[in-house]
């Protein structure tokens, strides 16, 4: 199916406001560094909604919003050793650690503190490092769990200058809903709202509603609607999404977990509709992997060939746990996949990747802009790991029979 879709380079378009002193100079030096709209991608933290922040200062093209805007290539800056970012959190939340990416942070060592405070005038330190200097994605700075509303990163300085600049800051929870520390990421709502996403492609809230009954696990999950006109992005077809920008290196391999269930009346006529799928950076044609509904089943393509098929079940929730390999190379990229417990696909090698590009993770519903009927369906639980135990649930097993793959495939 080819499908124009709204390319990543578009995904966002931030405006901000001019705060702090206007510098006529910068920290931007040259380097090794090049990040195009990279998004953010967390390990071992699971990130805790901001309220608000507040900074000691900062240039005014590089405020403190550019930290929580889920790219790579903005930042927060401010010159002068001791400057600082805090964060307010709304109410008094149990956190476990602080995710910091450092602008230029492949190329220089930064050395920071971070202290806490309930009514943000009384501040304690709990944690001083120094930045590992190697990467420019986030690190993750944890600590004893402690009781805090505020949080504040102050930066004395760093290996080449005295800038402070931060890239992305998230504070990390120490609630009983912190997925294990080799979780990569947790898109489950348990915050209470869609912070976890990297953001939405909807023609309105009440597409993309956050419910307690159906679920899954937890206490929410994601109902969807679409009705026969939506059309957010002014693209091909009608859609209400959810985006993550995963972008996952080039041979890397995650398993994915979630789970969706389809409405008792949702519509399956003889077209596609995409439940999820991890898209790549251009901005036309189907996405390298992708999960579809069309004519009664169920399926997942691969670059365009389906690779699995099962029928499809309403008002049921269907667990998936996805594994793959992402690599545009078709003898090294697979993808093996376990619907309701079982193995229902072994591995089955396929380029996952277009060469050249990344993907991103999309997830809702799209659909040809045919289908009149409204179309329902909810999702829950997506979880993110680099191994399998990592994204189960406690106590949750599978099983990779070889006979549960033939009765699964229902083929």
């Amino acid at each position: 199916m080819k499908k124009a879709l709204l390319s990543v380079g578009t995904l966002f378009l931030v405006g901000t406001v001019a705060c702090g002193p206007q510098d006529t100079f910068t920290d931007e030096e040259p380097g090794p560094l090049q990040v195009a709209e990279a998004g953010l991608t967390l390990r071992s933290c699971t990130p805790l909604p901001v309220s608000s922040m507040i900074a000691s200062g900062s240039e005014a093209i590089n405020p403190p919003a550019h930290t929580t805007d889920d790219r790579l290539d903005t930042r927060w800056s401010n010159l002068g050793q001791g400057s600082w970012i805090d964060y307010d959190l709304g109410s008094n939340r149990t956190i476990s650690g602080v995710a910091i990416a450092w602008h230029q942070g492949n190329t220089r060592t930064n050395n920071f503190a971070i202290s806490v405070s309930s009514d943000g005038m009384v501040y304690t330190q709990i944690h001083t490092g120094t930045s590992s200097g190697t990467t420019a994605e986030a690190e993750t700075y944890t600590f004893s769990p402690r009781t805090t509303r505020r949080v504040r990163i102050r930066v004395n300085g760093n290996s080449v200058n005295d800038w402070a600049s931060i890239s992305e800051a998230r504070v990390c929870s120490g609630e009983s809903t912190t997925p294990p520390a080799s979780v990569v990421w947790s898109g489950n709502f348990e915050t209470g709202d869609r912070s976890q996403w990297s953001g939405a492609h909807m023609v309105s809230a009440d597409r993309m509603q956050l419910v307690s009954s159906p679920r899954r696990e937890g206490n929410y999950a994601l109902k969807v609607t679409v009705r026969q006109g939506d059309n957010p992005i002014n693209a091909s077809g009608n859609r209400n999404e959810l985006y993550r920008m995963t972008r996952e290196p080039v041979g890397s391999e995650y398993f994915y977990r979630w789970s969706t269930m389809f409405a008792t009346d949702f519509p399956a006529p003889k077209t596609w509709q995409v439940f999820a799928q991890w898209h790549h950076e251009g901005n036309s044609g189907s996405p390298p992997v992708e999960f579809v509904v069309n004519n009664e089943r169920i399926s997942l393509n691969c670059s365009g060939t389906q690779v699995w098929s099962a029928p499809l079940v309403r008002g049921a929730w269907q667990d998936f746990v996805f594994h793959t390999k992402w690599s545009s190379n078709a003898s090294v990229g697979f993808v093996e996949l376990y619907h309701n417990g079982q193995l229902v696909l072994p591995k089955r090698y396929c380029a996952t990747q277009y060469s050249g590009m990344l993907n991103y993770l999309k997830m809702g519903l799209y659909r040809n802009s045919t289908i009149a009927p409204v179309g329902v369906l909810y999702h829950d639980g997506w979880t993110m790991g680099r191994q399998l135990s990592d994204v189960l649930p406690a106590g949750a097993t599978l099983s990779s029979s070889v006979a549960a793959v033939a009765s699964a495939s229902d083929e």
